[in-house]
Formats: C-alpha cells, sequence, structure tokens
C-alpha cells in the first residue's frame, strides 16, 4: 500500500507529536529526531502545553521555557515572589521595600468578612486582620503578563509606602498569592462619596471635602511627582470619623518619567484637551490641570447628587464628548451656594487648561480660606448619610462615558 504523504514539516525533519502521526518522525542528518520544545513532555494532557500557537512555543532544540521567561525580571518561579528592579520584593508572606521597609502580612492571618466593590482588574473586600483586631480594605489586582501592569502595581505600592499623609488612604502591607496581588489598606467604612451625596449636600460640607482632597492631590504631586489622572467621585473615600482621603493611584502618572499623554480614567469627567488629544502624537499633553478640571465636574455632581452635564446627553457617548469640547463648562447654581463656592468651581473648569489655578492657589482660595474657621461636623454627616442611603433609592441614569465608551 502506499504511503500517506509526509506533511511540509515531517519532509523538514519537525515533528509535533509523534504519538498522532501515523509515520515515523524523520530523522536528521544526525539521526535525531528535531521536534519543537514547549517546556512540557509530549505525554502532557494540558492542551496549553502542546498548543503551536502559544508564544515561546517553536524552539529548536533549545532548552524548555517556561511562559514566565520573558518576565524573569520580575517573577521568581522558585521561590513564587515578585521583584520590582530592586524597588520591593512581593512574595505570599509580605512586600519588602528597597529602604528597609518591610510590610509582613499573609493570606492566612486575614478573615474576610465582606466584598466592597469591584475596580477593573479584581475585588475589593473588607477583612480582619486577626493577629490586631484591625479591619482593612483588600484589593486584589490580577496579575496579567503585561509590562505596564507590573509598572502600575510597583508605582502604587511605592506611593502607598512613601504617602504618609491625613489625606491619602493609609496602607498596611501586600503579598503576592497565586497570580494576583493583594494591597491590605485602610478601611474607610463611610465608602466612596458617590455613595454618600444622595439629592446632594450643603456648602459647608462641599468645603471640607474639597480641601481634602485638593491637599492630597497636591500631597500627590508636590512630594511624589504623582498626577492622579482619576479624580472622581468614586476615588475618594469618607469615615465616620469625618476623614476624607484620595485612594486609588492604579493609574496615576509619573511626572518625572514624563508629563502623561494617555487619557487614562473614567471619561465622564476627562478634561476638554485630553479629549481633543486622544492621539498621543498631539502636542497638547496631560497636565495637572486636567485633575483640576475632574476636581470641579467632582464638586459639582457632590453638590447636585448627580452628574453635572445634562441628561439628554447621557444616550450617546459622542454628544456627551461634544457637550464637554464645545459646550458651556457646567456651574453651581447661585441660589443654593455662594458667589465664593461658584467661583471656585468656576476656577477649576475653565475651558483653557492654562488659566486653570494650582492647587496652591485654590487653598489659597476665599471660600476655603473662610470655612477653615468653621466648625463642619463631616462625622455626623457621613453617618446620617448612611443611614439615609438605605432609604434612598438614586433613579439617576449613568452617562455612556460612565461605562468606559470608546473616542
Amino acid at each position: 500500500r502506499p504511503q500517506p504523504k509526509l506533511s511540509l514539516s515531517q519532509r523538514r525533519g519537525l515533528s509535533l507529536n509523534s504519538a498522532a502521526s501515523p509515520v515515523a518522525s524523520p530523522q536528521s542528518a544526525s539521526g535525531s529526531p528535531l521536534s519543537l520544545s514547549s517546556g512540557t513532555p509530549s505525554s502532557a494532557s494540558s492542551t496549553d502545553s502542546a498548543n503551536p500557537f502559544r508564544p515561546g512555543f517553536f524552539r529548536l532544540n533549545s532548552k524548555p521555557e517556561s511562559l514566565f521567561s520573558s518576565y524573569s525580571q520580575y517573577i521568581d518561579v522558585t521561590s513564587g515572589s515578585l521583584s520590582f528592579a530592586g524597588k520591593a520584593s512581593l512574595d505570599a508572606h509580605g512586600v519588602n521595600f528597597s529602604s528597609g521597609s518591610s510590610f509582613k502580612i499573609s493570606l492566612d492571618e486575614l478573615q474576610l468578612l465582606e466584598e466592597l466593590g469591584r475596580g477593573n482588574y479584581g475585588t475589593v473586600t473588607k477583612v480582619l486582620h486577626k493577629p490586631t483586631g484591625i479591619a482593612m480594605a483588600m484589593k486584589e489586582i490580577r496579575l496579567e503578563l503585561d509590562e505596564a501592569k507590573f509598572r502600575q502595581i510597583i508605582m502604587e505600592l511605592d506611593v502607598l509606602h512613601k504617602c504618609n499623609s491625613p489625606y491619602i488612604v493609609d496602607f498596611y502591607g501586600a503579598f503576592f498569592v497565586e497570580g494576583a496581588v493583594y494591597i491590605c489598606m485602610e478601611y474607610m467604612d463611610g465608602g466612596s462619596l458617590d455613595k454618600l451625596y444622595g439629592g446632594g449636600v450643603d456648602e459647608s460640607v462641599l468645603a471640607k471635602i474639597t480641601e481634602s482632597v485638593v491637599c492630597g492631590l497636591k500631597v500627590l504631586k508636590d512630594d511624589h511627582n504623582i498626577i492622579h489622572r482619576d479624580v472622581k467621585p468614586t476615588n475618594i473615600l469618607a469615615s465616620t470619623k469625618g476623614t476624607v482621603k484620595l485612594c486609588d493611584f492604579g493609574v496615576s502618572g509619573n511626572l518625572v518619567a514624563s508629563i502623561a499623554r494617555t487619557n487614562i480614567g473614567c471619561q465622564s469627567y476627562m478634561a476638554p484637551e485630553r479629549i481633543k488629544s486622544a492621539n498621543p502624537q498631539d502636542a497638547i499633553t496631560y497636565t495637572v490641570q486636567s485633575d483640576i478640571w475632574s476636581l470641579g465636574l467632582t464638586l459639582l455632581e457632590i453638590a447636585n447628587g448627580s452628574y453635572p452635564y445634562p441628561p439628554e446627553t447621557y444616550g450617546n457617548v459622542f454628544s456627551q464628548l461634544s457637550a464637554i469640547v464645545d459646550g458651556e463648562p457646567p456651574s453651581l447654581p447661585d441660589g443654593r451656594f455662594s458667589k465664593d463656592a461658584v467661583s471656585f468651581v468656576k476656577q477649576c473648569l475653565n475651558k483653557n487648561a492654562v488659566l486653570r489655578p494650582t492647587y496652591a492657589k485654590l487653598l489659597n482660595h476665599p471660600w476655603l480660606v473662610k470655612y477653615r474657621t468653621i466648625d463642619v461636623d463631616l462625622s455626623e454627616w457621613v453617618t446620617t448619610s448612611l443611614i439615609k442611603r438605605k432609604t434612598y433609592v438614586n433613579k439617576q441614569v449613568k452617562p455612556a462615558l460612565h461605562t468606559g465608551g470608546a473616542i
């Protein structure tokens, strides 16, 4: 009987899987078969290990390579730890920074209590640290083999580690287990402001929230060269102690590396110049002034209890973007708020980014100076808002850009 025709790979002396072929693999000139090595024996049942389209699969007479080989500067497969270019090492028992600081915390010390929310990369869970009895918020970041993701993780760890500010969430530690990084931070029992403002807040409460947020952004910029790049109500947390703090630096950018050109963050709060500079080659770049625009929209939303642009723009991504770029900026209503409050927000929402004030100028604005001397009980406001939240039903329709509509 005529023998079946050899495939191209077989004629060239290659064998994907000799057991699956009715014809024995041809021998090379030296008499030994050439094979395509995946780093796993051919008898392995895993479909992944036998997938010839997998990166790094095609290697002629080479040493077996794992999927993590390209990331050996980050991942030590033997010890199961992450190492970030000498800045920090992360394993199942905690994180060690090159400065000598060590934060030891592990999963077996934590008791999971409840899920607090879900983000872009994982979940945030309330946990109890059993040795100390401290409640913490544990953020899970599912690890992806992407260099940008590694840089994000180390940047966030670095900022949390170095930040010692009453306006930034406290950092308790981090660890790496089974393909995910877990960051343990201060638990803010009031939650994020989007869950607290209900139908809107009084001017005195708005002023106190504003001062804390501006101080937090100023600390990030002045002390750590960080632009937050995702200022919005969900990234501002409050506690029943009356504290207001910034969180989530997962999309922050380092000013030293470069003035950011990327359009990261929730597009509903994106400054006009960011929308117009969607092309990375554009001359317009991201500066701290773009965060000040996002701050202005955030304050309007907290004050009025809803996103500040007209509801008729919500359903369509392009109509919403057009309203931000071409329309008049929204403002605080004169009736409910003082002229100083209206002036403060108006300065933040200047369409010309160059004319927006710096954080230092905002802190010296008459509106904040005035309320600095007035006693406002934020603790009572948070507690009352939590009670009202159980009965208040927010029927506001979410804008299209809240869901990350593409530009």
